[in-house]
């Protein structure tokens, strides 16, 4: 087992041993890969001392030159720049090592791109995920303007617009044409807003034909809920997080960022409720199950890492920082594939919630509140599913001797 403490670290770092130790074991992790941190300082500070510099002079290019040294030297471990993440984050956190410099706007739509994020994320208030989206187009569209200070936007026309859309949605799916005319419409308003465009170009987007009601709503049957959370093995720190993850998920049809995103802060454990952050800057109070709180407070007494993370759900291994959107993604795949369901998105189990209270009694008001839906429409998919009702509104097929077929 290694010592973080017979660690011996010589030269301009050895005044920040302590510091590094403690933030190291304030984020979970362990003697040995402690002891091995300290090592790679130890052999940064010597580094440092053979070359007469100081801890100052740890920028990009020094580390670089570091790694090149070590791998020359016959190391194995830690020879990359991952390795020195912990180390140069501690360093740069205290103020004594550079933070990288910023790379200059590569192109004139870098500024309006910046100003543009700004405004859909405070004046809008969108979600993450929406304002990357809408980025992604942006940076697309305006990479098709003149390289010049301004873009000459105030010469976009209505039929450039058009061969745009046309140009990137050639043989695409219908979703991704959504994707591109959602975006593209986004950004017209604003420069149109901002007095870039003379004219409301966004009603010169085309629209993309599609029938979002068409389809049924994927949802897991019983049997195939109950062999996705039999997969979590509750005796083990993974299984019982990943049990109540896919609990919240399956049981109130939470999103995988609003999982991701719940703070310890967030449930009340005496009212029975906790809050949830959907999209934007949406939040909304929900009624915590029994059942529910019960697993919840399962993982937090006899799973969770003690760390500084304010997440309910963080990474089982150092550095216990809360899962990610992707990382509550990642959890429902796992647990499928254990399953021997295929291929099984976080949305799926969204679904799969909402299938489940139709089939309870619960009408579609019921549930558009528990899934917090905006629109009376995005919950009337699920009336699809309550065949039941739907026989009884369905009109009897005549026969041809006058009598009807389906009564």
């Amino acid at each position: 087992m290694g010592n973080p403490s017979r660690v011996e670290v010589v030269g301009p770092l050895v005044r920040y041993v302590a510091g590094f130790r403690e933030e190291l074991q304030s984020q979970g992790y362990r003697r040995n890969p402690v002891a091995d941190q300290l090592r790679l300082m130890a052999h940064v500070s010597r580094w440092l001392l053979s070359k007469g510099l100081s801890e100052n002079n740890l920028t990009r290019e020094r580390v670089e030159e570091f790694l090149a040294a070590r791998r020359a030297a016959g190391y194995v471990l830690w020879r990359s720049p991952k390795g020195m993440v912990p180390l140069l984050a501690y360093l740069r956190g205290v103020g004594v090592t550079p933070v990288p410099e910023v790379t200059p706007p590569r192109t004139p739509a870098e500024p309006l791109l910046k100003r543009y994020r700004g405004y859909l994320v405070e004046e809008r208030g969108l979600a993450p995920g929406t304002v990357r989206s809408y980025l992604d187009v942006a940076r697309c569209f305006l990479d098709t303007r003149p390289p010049i200070p301004g873009l000459d936007l105030e010469a976009v026309t209505a039929s450039e617009v058009i061969e745009f859309v046309t140009a990137q949605c050639r043989h695409r799916s219908t979703g991704f044409a959504r994707y591109v005319v959602t975006g593209l419409r986004a950004l017209l308003r604003y420069c149109y807003l901002e007095g870039m465009t003379a004219r409301p170009l966004a009603q010169a987007v085309p629209t993309v034909a599609g029938w979002r009601l068409t389809a049924l709503p994927r949802a897991l049957e019983h049997d195939e809920v109950v062999g996705l959370l039999r997969s979590c093995d509750q005796r083990t720190t993974v299984g019982r997080r990943d049990f109540a993850v896919l609990t919240l998920l399956v049981r109130l049809g939470l999103r995988a960022g609003e999982v991701a995103g719940l703070l310890l802060d967030d449930i009340d454990w005496r009212r029975g409720e906790f809050l949830v952050r959907g999209k934007g800057p949406k939040e909304e109070r929900l009624p915590l199950p029994a059942d529910v709180g019960e697993v919840i407070a399962g993982w937090l007494r006899r799973g969770r890492p003690r760390c500084a993370a304010r997440e309910v759900f963080t990474r089982v291994r150092a550095p216990h920082r809360g899962l990610t959107s992707p990382g509550v993604s990642a959890v429902v795949a796992a647990a499928a594939k254990r399953a021997g369901l295929g291929v099984v998105h976080a949305h799926r189990l969204r679904h799969t919630a909402a299938t489940a209270m139709l089939r309870s009694g619960a009408g579609l008001q019921e549930i558009g509140q528990v899934l917090r839906h905006q629109s009376v429409l995005t919950t009337s998919i699920y009336a699809k599913l309550d065949r039941s009702a739907l026989r009884e509104l369905a009109k009897p097929w005549p026969t041809g001797d006058g009598g009807e077929v389906g009564r």
